[in-house]
C-alpha cells in the first residue's frame, strides 16, 4: 500500500490561486497537513473551522497546510477560501474529481487528509475534528 503510514508521500505540483506552481516537496522540513476538499462539499466546509483552529494553534510550530481543491470553478474556490478564512497554501488544477493529486492519493471522498512528517513520510490519514488537534499536539512538541 503506497499510501500507508510510514510510506513516502507522493510529490506533486499544482498551481495556486494566482497561477504560481506549488509542490508538496517545497514543504520538506515541516509537518504538512495535505488537505483535499472543495467549495461545493458540505462536510468539507463544516470541517474547515476545525482545520482553521488547528492551523492557528500550530502554524508557528513547524506546521503548514497544503489544501488541494477538487473544484472546477475558480471563482467558487476563491470565494470559499475567503469565506472560510483559510489563510494557508491552496492549489488546484480545477479538474474536479479528475484532479491529478487526488488521483495520486486515491481520493474517493472528501474531506480527506494526510499528515506528512518533515522527512516526507505519511504519519496519519483522515484526521478530523479533535483528532487533528490532538495528533498535532502529540507530534509538534
Amino acid at each position: 500500500e503506497k499510501l500507508a503510514t510510514g510510506q513516502p508521500a507522493p510529490d506533486f505540483t499544482q498551481n495556486d490561486s494566482t497561477g504560481k506552481p506549488v509542490s508538496l516537496s517545497s514543504f520538506k522540513g515541516k509537518y504538512v497537513l495535505l488537505d483535499f476538499w472543495a467549495s461545493w462539499c458540505g462536510p468539507c466546509r463544516r470541517e474547515n473551522p476545525n482545520v482553521v483552529e488547528a492551523y492557528n494553534k500550530f502554524k508557528n510550530k513547524n506546521f503548514a497546510i497544503l489544501s488541494v481543491s477538487l473544484d472546477e470553478q475558480k471563482g467558487a474556490w476563491i470565494k470559499a477560501i475567503n469565506d472560510d478564512h483559510l489563510t494557508w497554501n491552496h492549489v488546484s488544477d480545477l479538474k474536479g474529481w479528475k484532479n491529478a493529486a487526488a488521483a495520486e492519493y486515491g481520493i474517493k471522498a472528501i474531506p480527506s487528509n494526510f499528515l506528512i512528517s518533515p522527512d516526507g513520510k505519511i504519519l496519519a490519514h483522515n484526521l478530523r475534528g479533535e483528532a487533528l488537534s490532538d495528533t498535532l499536539a502529540s507530534v509538534l512538541k
